[in-house]
């Protein structure tokens, strides 16, 4: 089914104009009653056109950009016979061809839309009328309706639910339409309206008033209260069903309409996305204007040049060009006035005739063909089978199609860590029990042991229900448990009745229904009353049950430390020592913990209690407040019991995404609900935090000013670090100029080549409390500036509302790109707010998928998505960008230098059809297929060396320095055009004794030249060939060539007959066109020659790689060698002498100098390193070494070649790099 209302925009079809509601008063059965507040029926309309409307509607919409409605101002203009030399087909093919792309794509979604409204509001549903069941179409249902609804059918309204078929008035729902999860939900009707069952009568007399929230989007809350029969009641979400749910495991039900139409909650959902800009969009549009202004210097130069050519030399040819009749000073002496009157209206007229014929450096293709090729590269994510997961029958989705270049440019990542780079599977693991810890297999003598797969496990035989699965390695708990003891009894018992679970079956000896409990405790049954459950929420971080039995009241809570903590006796005091030690040394091992208390409440306390709760779930205004206060008035003094430990494992692959991930330049913060020690220990574990780096900052303080200490202690321990305060090393930094990158450095941006500075890492970890106060005002620069001083930040103890406002708060101070993946409904937020959302499939439901923009089920395609389709994406968008302005300036400017030779009259060089054609046929194409599948490397180069990442960082490869590049070989690109085939064929004759020189075979000669130029250059642009590529580069030109001599036959009658022939039988053309390409194209193929071979780039050397091991495995010769700088004997491969025949590192070792961080980062990267001792002294007259000062010292390395590796030693100091 497709689903309601996703793509509504703008009104509604039955929406009527009425006062907002602030609250709904509802009678059940009484549609006179509910008519009277005008509530909507139950009728749909999500599509946006009718029949009549479309094309008027369509085009307004689309006339709206500002690149159509400018090319519907020269389609004005060229009407305008007085100003246009060219005709109105040349704008309006591809204006038209835009318009209907665009608009069939607007026809084809709505005309779904329409289908999709019919189909639900058809749907069939039974409502009771008169006592008795009539079946009825959706749309004829109305507030205070009473619907029946049996098993696997859609919910038609959102209702509030009085009775079911299942004992205890349960019934269960499917809530895929509203928030993608596929498990069942529980929803439980109040007994007083479960007694009705299916007695249709009873259901009728049914007369109760409901008194409700207004219409809302808020899913998960609803609030109100029902009075009947001179009580009140308290309704939650809990007791409404609410429309797209499907009824499942459930034989019928009866519901009260509460919200119908666009008023459910459903519907209030579908309101417009917000729509994502990438960075490159937004360039674009300041490129487009900056354009358009080029565009009217133009004009302007040829409006000033034809005013002046006018009065000066062509008014004395008015005998032959004669000008209007409408111009003063005119020679047809229909218009009085003196020459410089005539030539300044001449010259208004040519200001717009220059728009129109140089409109084309405005492309109006360019957002086409941008969409096209986003398209493209989304349809590529979806079909990459290296990020399909087979457990789960689950491929990576692009769920938008804007923002696939923005992936190649990620500098920040906001990670949430439970489902996202955990599994999210929970297994008991340990636990502290009366200060007491339990969970490690002991020897005899009580000595704790490793475990390994050979470690047997506790013998639960004796259990009949125990899990088959269940790993547990501590005899003692069994001991204790079956000895009796009260705390761990009770330890248990607050784990079987403090939760939410509903069993699906009574095979188990666990059973609840609405208002008790049953437990099994050592073969005996307990039947506890429930009284009351304290929900969890992401503030609270902590829930709680009151339960009866034997006429004691006990309230049973677990809980965040944190929270739990501040909420028990002082008598606890010692055992929350013991407690605390314990789960620190759970944390330290990475287990996630939840500490457990219990209290017990007499008769008359809870008594009071409870009318105070009722109350507060009654009021309809400030409800949760209200009662939040009720609930932390009962949870104070509590008995502490101990804690749970439990183990969440790493997904597979998590460690080594996030290195390369760390090694590309890209800053990982993880934002998790954890305490601080489970964060740091994850932190180690998936390589976020490493040995490596110099120091990890915790800020854990609960004082503002304290916090505030920490801080800016911490940046300024940063820059001692970096200003050499507190370094040790003699050679503080070390400078590849060849470009070579070793591990955890910083690029730094100085010339063309890429130098690389060393510098130490650090990280930082943060707790809930300290991040409260860092996000106000104050603080929140100070976080910022000391988190991007670090590699990698860990945010402990955080909730959804903090995690938005950390990466809004990156995203709005720094000009960077940041990404936010999570896996869960608290990650909605945060996914919303960062340039890029992604959601992990897990383990949560699909609510942070369907908020998203990119999906998969493992985090380690997170590595797949940014470093190889995102790089690929920014690089194929770039290239794309480059070549589009480069070939529409070489193409355009033709005009305004023909615009010299033809006093200014704003004639055109080329056939109008050509400038039509032109970027619709013969080069679009070619720059399509290099915009969708060209690569520089393949993938796995990509992902072995990360740092090809980098120019996506620091937006290198498309910025306004290259725009003006391209424009600049653009423009002088359209003079070699123009002029040298205007020298070749100046006053030629052909053979046959005629002109050559006429307009028409001019500009055929240049247009042809210019098409085989532009579709060359796509050509050395491209990298990667595919049959697309060699179809269409060669094929374009080919089908230029053949287009025009068809074109240009008798057969038309078209005014540039025989033109075609003329050129093509002319030798002169044929080396006119070698001539040009050749000048044109050397100097690009040149330049790329010194490139690659003197200043080679990562990319180049990587690239080259890739060949030689290419061209070697294709020789059978799969080993690729390389030269090395060790020199080994030529010994007999069966020897057995064990030690290398070379001079050793025992100099290096009792140097002194610590040779282990640098070590260890080189041998982070993936490509081989060589490490050799070079007997060379650094001399200060060197010309190729620069020596400074020991304090601070810098030791420039120029290696002779972009390819070689040179190593100094200088008395103590040595300098190793590293080469592909």
């Amino acid at each position: 089914m497709l689903r309601e209302g996703t793509t509504m925009k703008g009104g509604w079809c039955c929406k009527k104009s009425r006062p907002p509601e602030i609250e709904r008063n509802i009678k059940a059965n009484n549609q006179e009653y509910n008519a009277q507040f005008e509530y909507a029926n139950n009728y749909i309309c999500t599509s946006k056109y009718s029949i009549i409307t479309f094309l008027p509607k369509n085009l307004f919409e689309q006339l709206q950009r500002i690149a159509n409605a400018y090319f519907l101002g020269l389609l004005i203009l060229q009407l305008i016979p007085q100003i246009s030399s060219l005709p109105f087909y040349t704008t309006v093919v591809p204006l038209g061809f835009v318009l209907a792309v665009t608009g069939i794509k607007d026809a084809v979604d709505d005309f779904r839309r329409h289908r999709s409204d019919d189909q639900v509001n058809n749907r069939k549903t039974l409502l009771l009328r008169d006592g008795k069941l009539v079946e009825e179409q959706w749309q004829k249902v109305v507030v205070g309706d009473i619907i029946k609804m049996e098993n696997n059918q859609f919910v038609a309204a959102d209702l509030f639910l009085l009775s079911t078929s299942e004992p205890n008035s349960l019934c269960y729902i499917e809530t895929a339409e509203l928030d993608g999860e596929t498990n069942l939900k529980v929803r439980q009707a109040i007994p007083e309206t479960a007694e009705m069952s299916d007695d249709n009568e009873k259901l009728h007399q049914f007369d109760a008033e409901i008194v409700c929230e207004a219409p809302n989007n808020r899913l998960p809350k609803f609030e109100g209260k029902m009075t009947w029969c001179g009580e009140s009641h308290s309704l939650d979400n809990d007791k409404i069903l609410l429309r797209g749910c499907v009824l499942r495991n459930t034989q019928w039900c009866y519901g009260l309409v509460i919200f119908s139409g666009h008023e459910t909650k459903l519907m209030m959902n579908c309101g417009k996305s917000v729509f994502k800009r990438t960075n490159i969009d937004r360039l674009m549009n300041t490129l487009i204007i900056g354009i358009f202004m080029y565009l009217l210097s133009m004009c302007l130069i040829c409006t000033v040049a034809s005013g002046i050519f006018e009065s000066a030399i062509n008014h004395n040819f008015q005998d032959y060009l004669p000008w209007e009749s409408f111009v003063p000073g005119t020679s047809q002496g229909t218009k009085e006035g003196s020459v410089e009157e005539g030539a300044t209206v001449i010259s208004l007229l040519v200001f717009f005739s220059y728009i129109i014929i140089l409109n084309t450096v405005v492309p109006i293709s360019l957002y086409v063909s941008v969409e096209i090729i986003r398209m493209g590269n989304s349809l590529l994510i979806n079909w990459d089978g290296k990020m399909y997961y087979a457990p789960k029958d689950d491929p990576a989705k692009a769920r938008s199609t804007a923002l696939n270049e923005e992936l190649g440019q990620i500098e920040y990542v906001f990670s949430d860590k439970t489902g996202t780079l955990t599994q999210n599977i929970m297994e008991f693991k340990k636990a502290s029990i009366n200060g007491k810890a339990f969970g490690d297999y002991l020897d005899k003598e009580g000595n704790p042991m490793d475990i390994t797969d050979a470690t047997p496990t506790v013998d639960l035989s004796w259990n009949p229900i125990a899990e088959e699965n269940f790993e547990f390695y501590d005899e003692r708990v069994v001991q204790e448990i079956r000895g009796g003891n009260k705390h761990m009894h009770e330890f248990f018992k607050l784990l079987s009745l403090c939760h939410t679970v509903m069993p699906d079956n009574t095979d188990g000896k666990l059973s609840r229904t609405s208002n008790s409990i049953t437990i099994e405790v050592q073969g005996t049954e307990e039947t506890y009353d429930l009284l009351a459950i304290l929900d969890f929420d992401n503030v609270r971080k902590r829930m709680s049950v009151i339960v009866r039995r034997e006429g004691k009241v006990k309230l049973w809570c677990k809980g965040a430390d944190s929270v739990i903590y501040e909420r028990l006796d002082p008598a606890c005091h010692n055992l929350q020592e013991l407690t605390t030690h314990h789960l620190n040394e759970f944390a330290t091992v990475g287990l996630r913990t939840l500490c457990l208390a219990v209290k017990d409440i007499p008769d008359s306390e809870y008594a009071a209690w409870s009318k105070k709760y009722k109350e507060a779930s009654l009021a309809m205004e400030n409800r949760d407040d209200k009662v939040d206060a009720v609930y932390e008035e009962i949870e104070q003094n509590m008995r502490l019991l101990g804690a749970t430990a439990i183990e969440d494992k790493l997904q597979d692959g998590v460690p080594e995404a996030i290195a390369n991930l760390a090694n590309a330049g890209i800053k990982i913060w993880v934002l998790t609900g954890d305490k601080q020690e489970t964060a740091i220990n994850i932190g180690y574990s998936c390589h976020l935090l490493t040995d490596e780096m110099e120091e990890v900052f915790i800020i854990d303080e609960d004082d503002f000013d304290k916090v505030r200490d920490q801080i800016d202690k911490a940046i300024s321990d940063i820059n001692g670090y970096k200003s050499g305060k507190r370094g040790n090393d003699q050679v503080d930094q070390v400078t590849f100029e060849n470009g070579l990158t070793p591990s955890g450095a910083q690029y730094m941006k100085s010339d063309e080549s890429t130098s690389v500075v060393g510098e130490s890492e650090f990280a930082l970890v943060i707790s809930g409390h300290s991040l409260a106060h860092c996000l106000k005002p104050e603080l929140e620069m100070g976080l910022l500036e000391l988190g991007c001083l670090c590699k990698a930040v860990i945010c402990c103890r955080v909730t959804p509302l903090q995690k938005a406002l950390v990466v809004d708060l990156v995203k709005r101070n720094k000009q960077s790109i940041t990404l936010a993946i999570g896996d869960g409904a608290n990650d909605v937020s945060m996914i919303k707010t960062a340039h890029i959302g992604v959601g992990i499939s897990g383990q949560e439901g699909m609510q942070a998928v369907l908020s998203s923009d990119f999906s998969f089920s493992q985090f380690r395609y997170l590595e797949r998505l940014l470093l190889v389709h995102g790089r690929w994406s920014y690089l194929r968008m770039c290239k794309f960008l480059k070549y589009f302005f480069y070939k529409n300036f070489a193409f355009t400017l033709c005009h305004f230098w023909y615009a010299f030779f033809c006093g200014f009259s704003a004639q055109t060089l080329f056939d109008p059809y050509f400038i039509s054609f032109y970027n619709v046929m013969y080069t679009s194409f070619p720059v399509l297929i290099m915009g969708i599948f060209d690569q520089d490397v393949d993938d796995y180069y990509s992902t072995k060396y990360p740092k090809l990442y980098y120019p996506g960082l620091v937006n290198s490869l498309f910025n306004k320095k290259v725009f003006a590049l391209s424009v600049t070989e653009g423009v002088v690109t359209s003079i070699v055009l123009f002029f040298i085939p205007y020298g070749a064929f100046y006053e030629s004759i052909g053979p046959s004794g005629v002109d050559n020189a006429d307009i028409q075979f001019f500009g055929v000669v240049v247009a042809s030249i210019l098409v085989v130029a532009v579709n060359l250059r796509c050509a050395l642009d491209t990298c990667y060939w595919t049959g697309f590529s060699h179809f269409f580069i060669w094929g374009s030109i080919v089908y230029y060539f053949c287009f025009i001599m068809a074109f240009y036959a008798s057969v038309f009658n078209y005014s540039y007959q025989g033109a075609a022939f003329a050129v093509f039988s002319s030798g002169k053309f044929w080396l006119t066109l070698i001539l040009t390409n050749v000048i044109l194209l050397v100097p690009v193929v040149a330049y790329r020659f010194y490139v690659t071979n003197i200043n080679a780039s990562l990319s180049d050397r990587v690239r080259m790689k890739q060949r030689l091991t290419k061209s070697k495995a294709r020789t059978k010769d799969l080993h690729v060698r390389r030269t090395s700088t060790f020199r080994r004997s030529a010994r007999s491969f069966r020897s057995g002498y064990a030690f290398a025949h070379q001079h050793g590192f025992a100099e290096l070792i009792t140097s002194g100098l610590n040779m282990r961080d640098r070590v260890a980062s080189t041998l982070r990267l993936n490509s081989p390193v060589t490490l050799t001792n070079v007997r060379k002294r650094i001399d200060s007259s060197s010309a190729n070494v620069d020596k400074k000062s020991t304090n601070g010292a810098t030791v420039h390395v120029k290696p002779q070649h972009p390819n070689s590796v040179d190593n100094v030693e200088s008395g103590e100091k040595f300098v190793y790099s590293e080469r592909l």
